[in-house]
C-alpha cells in the first residue's frame, strides 16, 4: 500500500475511534477535545549501501526576517554499523518551506577530533534548537570517546559530557564543539544531554535535561540544568532535583517540554518509560510509569519518547509493544502519537494514531519539534538492523512526518 494512503487510512480510523471514546474532561481539565491534524509523510532521502546508515535526524526552525516561513536545519549522522558508533555531525538545510533540501554536508567544525593514541572524539545524539534572543541555533549533544574499533570508551574521567555548537544564520558558520562546564561534584562525571528535547524559557534561559552519574556502570539519574546563553557560550547556572530509579540503567535520555505553565519530563528506562511534572522546570515530582487512561501500561520500553505541544493539547510520540510488531527490535516501530491527559499524566488511548508506519525497520531514534503555527515535525530514519528489513519494505529512508494542525498553534510565534 502507498505509504501516504496507509497513513491517511490509519489516521482516519484512529480519529473515528477517538471521537467515539472522547468526552469532555478525559484529556485534562482545560482540554475538552483532541486538536485535529493530518499527517503528511515525506521522504527526505534513502540510503542503504551496507556501509552506513543515516541516523538521528532532528530538525529546528529558523525564523526568516522576510516573514515568508522558516528555514529548517536538520542535523544527522552516519551510523557506522557498530552499536552506537557515529560519524561527525552532518547538516541538511531547507531554505524555505517546500524548497528542496541541500546536504547532508559535514562542516569541519562538527567533524571527529582524532587523538594521537588512535582514539576518536565525536559527538552523538544531537538535538538542535533556536535561541530567539541571540538569533542563534544551538546544537546540543554528548561527547563520546571511541576506540579504533568503534567501541565507546569510559577510560578518562568526564569523558562523557554535554557539548554544544552554535550556528549563526547570518554568516552560515558553525562554531566548534564546546563542553558545557558543570560543577565538580562526582555525580556529573557522566553528564549527557543526549537524544533529549531541551527548551528556551521566555527570559532566554535554557532548561537542559541531563542524565548523570559517577560513571557509566551505575544506574543513571536525571536532572534539569538551567543555563545562560550569551550568543557564544552556554553557561551552567544551577540544577534542580535529581530523579533516581534503581532499575537496570536507571532514568536516562530525558525530554522536556513546557505546556500551560507547567513542565513535563518523559524518561527512558530499560523496562518502561516514565513521566514527571514540575511547576518551575527544575523541581520535579516523583516519576510515574507511563500508562494509558484505561490503566494499562503504555508498553514503551528501552527507547526514547518525545513531545509535541499544541495550544489545545499536549502529545507524546512513542513506540510500544502490542502493535503486531514483535519482529521489530525492542518494538521500535511504528511511531505513535497520542494526547496526554495533563492532570493524570496518562496517554489517552482513543487519540492514538500511527504517524510513521512500520516497514520492517526500527524507528526508535527520532526527533520532534514545532516548525510554525500550522505544523510540527517528527523526523526519523529507518534503522536497517534486521535481516528481513528490506523484504518487509524498508529502504533506509529518512522521513519527515509533517503534523499539519487544523487550527493554528498559538504556542508558536513563527
Amino acid at each position: 500500500m502507498n505509504v501516504r494512503l496507509e497513513i491517511a487510512l490509519r489516521s482516519l480510523m484512529a480519529t473515528a475511534v477517538g471521537l467515539l471514546a472522547m468526552s469532555p474532561g478525559n484529556v485534562g481539565a482545560a482540554e475538552s477535545a483532541s486538536p485535529d491534524y493530518t499527517v503528511k509523510l515525506e521522504t527526505v532521502m534513502k540510503h542503504d549501501d551496507g556501509q552506513f546508515l543515516w541516523f538521528h535526524p532532528r530538525a529546528a526552525a529558523i525564523p526568516l526576517r522576510s516573514g515568508d516561513g522558516p528555514a529548517v536545519v536538520m542535523t544527522i549522522q552516519k551510523h557506522l554499523k557498530i552499536s552506537d558508533y557515529y560519524s561527525g555531525l552532518h547538516v541538511m538545510t531547507q531554505k524555505r518551506p517546500g524548497t528542496p533540501w541541500t546536504g547532508p554536508v559535514l562542516p569541519p567544525e562538527l567533524d571527529w577530533q582524532k587523538q594521537t593514541n588512535g582514539v576518536t572524539i565525536s559527538v552523538a545524539d544531537v538535538t538542535p534548537g533556536w535561541h530567539a534572543a541571540s538569533r542563534r541555533l544551538i546544537a546540543i549533544g554528548c561527547q563520546v570517546r571511541y576506540s579504533p574499533k568503534g567501541e565507546q570508551l569510559d577510560d578518562v574521567t568526564r569523558a562523557h559530557q554535554t557539548v554544544y555548537a552554535v550556528f549563526d544564520p547570518r554568516t552560515e558558520k558553525w562554531s566548534k564543539w564546546q563542553v558545557l562546564e558543570l560543577p565538580s561534584d562526582e555525580i556529573f562525571n557522566f553528564a549527557r544531554n543526549a537524544c533529549s528535547q531541551w527548551l528556551v524559557r521566555p527570559d532566554g534561559l535554557l532548561l537542559v535535561p541531563l542524565y548523570i552519574g559517577r560513571n557509566s556502570r551505575e544506574p543513571f539519574s536525571t536532572t534539569v540544568a538551567e543555563c545562560r546563553f550569551d550568543g557564544t557560550k552556554l553557561t551552567y547556572v544551577r540544577h534542580g532535583s535529581v530523579l533516581k530509579l534503581n532499575i537496570a540503567r536507571g532514568l536516562y535520555e530525558p525530554s522536556l517540554i513546557a505546556y500551560r505553565g507547567r513542565y513535563f519530563l518523559t524518561l527512558r528506562n530499560d523496562e518502561r518509560g516514565y513521566v514527571s511534572v514540575s511547576d518551575d522546570g527544575l523541581q520535579f515530582a516523583e516519576t510515574k510509569p507511563w500508562l494509558f487512561d484505561d490503566g494499562a501500561e503504555l508498553g514503551s520500553y528501552n527507547t526514547q519518547q518525545h513531545w509535541l505541544a499544541h495550544s489545545d493539547g499536549l502529545f507524546l510520540i512513542y513506540t510500544r509493544r502490542g502493535a503486531n510488531n514483535d519482529h521489530i527490535v525492542r518494538h521500535r516501530a511504528p511511531l505513535f502519537m497520542a494526547q496526554v491527559n495533563t492532570e493524570t499524566l496518562k496517554v489517552v488511548r482513543g487519540t492514538e494514531r500511527v504517524v510513521v508506519p512500520e516497514r520492517g525497520a526500527e524507528l526508535g531514534n527520532f526527533g520532534a519539534c514545532a516548525i510554525s503555527k500550522s505544523e510540527s515535525w517528527i523526523t526519523v530514519s529507518e534503522g536497517m538492523f534486521m535481516k528481513d528489513s528490506r523484504e518487509r519494505g524498508a529502504e533506509g529512508a529518512t522521513f519527515v512526518a509533517r503534523i499539519l494542525w487544523t487550527k493554528p498553534n498559538k504556542l508558536e510565534r513563527r
